[in-house]
C-alpha cells in the first residue's frame, strides 16, 4: 500500500490527469490516472503540482531586523551595508536565531524548502555563523538550508577576513563567498576572487560570489570569475550572483563576455525584487532597471536563477518568502512576458534553482525526493500571475504546511457569489 497518491495533477510540464504515487519519502512513480490503495489519496482536481520552490540566494542573518537600529531612508545598498555595520555590533545571537526560524516558517508556508543563504564572517567573532549554523540544524527536518561564506566588508579589505572565511569553513560552511566589488580597487577584487576560488578547489566546495552588484559598467569580476572556473576545475560548481553591471555594459563586451560565462559552467543569479529597488539610485532619467541580461544569459545556455536576497532587512523592507513574488517581478523587469518567457521564470525559482544549490533527486520523477506543493493554479503562467496559494505543502512525503482556497465572496445583483481570479480553462466559449 501506497502511503500517499495524488491523483488528477497537472505537471509543470503541461501533463494533465497525472498521479505522483509516493513510498516512504521518494517518488514510486509518475503516471497517467493511477488508482491504487493508499493510506492518503490526495485529489488534485486538475490544479498544478510542482516541485518546490528553492531561493538560491538570501542574507538569513539580517532577516527581520527591519528598523534595527534605524532605516535605510536612501534605499541604496551602500546605505543598507553601513546600516548592516552599525547592527552587527549590537547583534544577539537568540534573536538571530528566533528571527531566522521565524523567517523559516514563512517560507514553508509559501513552499520555499531549501534556502542558501549567505552569512557574514567579517565578524572575528563568527556570531552569526554560529547562529546560521544552529538554525540549520534546528531546521532540518523541514528544510534544506545552504550557507555560504560572505565577507560582506570584502575579504582582503577587511583585517583577518581571509582567516574569519576559512574559521567559518571549518565550522561547517558550505559555500565560499566573496565581494570583490567592494574590494580597495579593481585588482584586489580580481585578486580576491582568485584567492577565493584556489580556497573552494582545495577544499572541495561550490563557489558563489557577489559580483559586480553595481551600475558601473567597468566592474567585470564575472569574467575573472569564469576564468578562475576554468582554470581550476570547477566548472558547474560556480555562481556568480546579481552580476548587475551588466545592465549597464556595452554590448559588443557583453557578445564576448556571455559564451565565457556559458563555457566556464557559471551559473548567474538574478535577485529581481532587489536589483530593481537598490541599483540606478544614482541616476536621474533614465534610469537604469538595474538587473542583469537574463534572457540573453538563458539564450547564451547559462543556467540562470532567481533569488529573493531581502525580506525586511537593512537593504530592503518588503518581502514574505514568497518565490513567486519574485518570478513575477523578473518577468516584469526582464520584459520576458512570453508564454515560454513567463515559463522560464517560473523554472528560475525551481528546476534552475536546483542545479545552483546541488539539490539531490529534485524533479517529479521516479525515484525522485516526496517534496512538492500543490498550487491554486492550473499551470505555471498563472501561479506567477496570481502569485497562487500553496494549498499542501509536503516534504519526504508529509504534510508540512496547508492553506485554504483563496475566494472572494461577492455581493452584486445578477453576479456568481465569489470568484477565485482563475480565468476559465482556455477554449472554452
Amino acid at each position: 500500500m501506497l502511503d500517499l497518491l495524488v491523483r488528477n495533477a497537472t505537471l509543470p510540464d503541461g501533463r494533465t490527469g497525472m498521479s505522483i504515487a509516493v513510498q516512504g519519502d521518494s517518488i514510486a512513480e509518475v503516471t497517467e490516472g493511477l488508482d491504487a490503495p493508499a493510506h492518503e489519496t490526495l485529489d488534485a482536481q486538475g490544479l498544478l503540482v510542482t516541485p518546490h520552490f528553492i531561493d538560491p540566494h538570501f542574507h538569513m542573518d539580517a532577516t527581520l531586523s527591519y528598523g534595527l537600529p534605524r532605516v535605510n531612508e536612501s534605499g541604496t545598498l551602500l546605505e543598507g551595508i553601513a546600516l548592516w555595520g552599525e547592527l552587527k555590533p549590537l547583534l544577539k545571537q537568540e534573536a538571530l536565531i528566533e528571527r531566522a526560524l521565524a523567517y523559516c516558517d514563512w517560507a514553508v508556508a509559501k513552499g520555499l524548502l531549501a534556502i542558501r543563504t549567505h552569512v557574514d564572517t567579517s565578524d572575528p567573532s563568527l556570531l552569526a555563523v554560529d547562529a546560521l549554523l544552529e538554525v540549520k540544524r534546528l531546521v532540518a527536518p523541514y528544510l534544506d538550508l545552504q550557507l555560504v561564506a560572505f565577507p560582506q566588508d570584502g575579504v582582503l579589505r577587511s583585517p583577518g577576513g581571509v582567516d574569519n572565511l576559512k574559521r567559518a569553513l571549518d565550522k561547517g560552511v558550505d559555500v565560499v563567498g566573496g565581494i570583490p566589488h567592494f574590494e580597495r580597487t579593481m585588482a584586489d577584487g580580481a585578486a580576491s576572487v582568485t584567492l577565493l576560488c584556489e580556497i573552494a578547489a582545495e577544499r572541495g566546495l561550490l563557489v558563489d560570489m557577489h559580483c559586480d552588484e553595481s551600475d558601473d559598467p567597468l566592474s567585470r569580476h564575472i569574467e575573472t570569475l569564469a576564468f578562475e572556473a576554468q582554470r581550476l576545475g570547477l566548472q558547474g560548481r560556480v555562481t556568480g550572483s546579481h552580476c548587475t553591471s551588466m545592465h549597464s555594459m556595452d554590448n559588443y563586451y557583453v557578445s564576448k563576455l556571455l559564451p565565457l560565462i556559458a563555457e566556464s559552467g557559471v551559473a548567474v543569479i538574478a535577485n529581481p525584487l532587489i536589483n530593481i529597488t537598490l541599483q540606478g539610485r544614482h541616476d536621474s532619467y533614465p534610469k537604469r532597471r538595474g538587473m542583469t541580461r537574463v534572457p540573453e544569459l538563458m539564450a547564451a545556455g547559462v543556467n540562470v536563477a532567481f533569488g529573493h536576497d531581502c525580506v525586511m532587512d537593512p537593504w530592503y523592507g518588503m518581502g514574505s518568502g514568497d518565490m513567486l513574488e519574485v518570478a513575477h517581478m523578473g518577468l516584469h523587469v526582464a520584459q520576458m512576458t512570453s508564454q515560454a518567457g513567463i515559463r522560464r521564470c517560473f523554472d528560475a525559482v525551481t528546476t534552475n534553482a536546483a542545479k545552483v544549490f546541488h539539490l539531490p533527486a529534485y524533479g517529479l520523477e521516479a525515484g525522485g525526493d516526496a517534496s512538492f506543493v500543490l498550487l491554486q493554479a492550473r499551470d505555471p503562467i498563472e501561479a506567477i500571475r496570481l502569485r497562487a496559494t500553496r494549498l499542501k505543502v509536503y516534504r519526504r512525503g508529509r504534510l508540512l504546511a496547508e492553506t485554504p482556497p483563496t475566494t472572494a465572496a461577492l455581493h452584486l445583483p445578477g453576479r456568481v457569489g465569489g470568484t477565485s481570479f482563475m480565468l476559465a480553462r482556455p477554449g472554452a466559449a
